[in-house]
């Protein structure tokens, strides 16, 4: 399969201003945008965003329900020039986003924001990609190994550098083998005092692009991924199946 991680899925609560706070903070246009008569999908990203780089995904529904963001998910992280980090940081902050983890904070290594909704946003040091496009979305973990294990027989993915073994925790970053820089990844947050984690549903889920949609699904079935929603119930339009700790991964076609 092509493996390619295409967007990250949010739950928004007000569309409307979540789409003012990407467009006018971050600089994101609308790549896309889906109209049901319960939901909207609106797809968002840089002007540049490279052709294998994520898009972000809100996802509006209209019965005005709100949502609560547990913390199995962590957070997205969006890349700046290195030498702007603190810069960029203190742009936000004129323009009225919310103080939440400033650069001095966090060793000047990288900083973090929230959106309206309360979604963790960091801030991150890279010399590739279009400013504040998508670099990777955390997760956290039960164990370690199963989730390293998953994403490596599941999908095929490769751990990739940036690993962070620290005191009490570590950082692990999984993408396809060939994933260019500018592509996403999956950062997996493993804490070592055997926490458990709370799903929530503030987050949606990540997407991965497949060449053709039957054949991945049944790779993944072959290769005992939990069977949730499989393409016919999706109208061979998308699919869906769980990681090992109930994290949605949705299987996507692009032309």
């Amino acid at each position: 399969m092509d493996g390619t991680l295409d967007h990250v899925m949010i739950r928004v609560e007000d569309l409307e201003e979540s789409l003012d706070w990407y467009q006018t903070h971050l600089n994101y246009e609308e790549k896309g945008r889906w109209e049901a008569d319960t939901f909207t999908n609106v797809f968002l990203g840089p002007e540049d965003v490279h052709e294998d780089g994520a898009l972000l995904e809100l996802t509006y529904n209209h019965d005005d329900r709100t949502y609560e963001i547990g913390d199995a998910w962590g957070h997205i992280a969006v890349r700046v020039p290195e030498d702007a980090l603190q810069e960029s940081y203190d742009q936000l902050m004129a323009e009225g986003v919310e103080d939440y983890r400033d650069p001095e904070s966090c060793g000047n290594r990288y900083a973090f924001v929230t959106d309206p909704d309360g979604h963790e946003i960091e801030i991150v040091k890279r010399d590739h990609g279009a400013k504040w496009s998508i670099d990777h979305t955390m997760i956290r973990v039960e164990d370690a190994d199963e989730a390293l294990g998953y994403w490596t027989r599941k999908f095929e993915y490769t751990e990739v550098p940036g690993r962070w073994e620290a005191d009490s925790f570590s950082n692990y970053f999984v993408a396809p083998e060939d994933a260019p820089d500018e592509a996403m990844k999956v950062e997996l947050t493993y804490n070592y005092d055997g926490r458990e984690y709370t799903m929530g549903d503030g987050w949606g889920h990540v997407a991965v692009r497949v060449d053709d949609l039957d054949d991945a699904w049944d790779d993944l079935m072959t290769r005992e991924a939990p069977d949730y929603r499989d393409p016919a119930s999706c109208d061979h339009n998308y699919a869906f199946t769980k990681d090992q700790d109930g994290h949605e991964v949705e299987l996507v076609t692009r032309d």
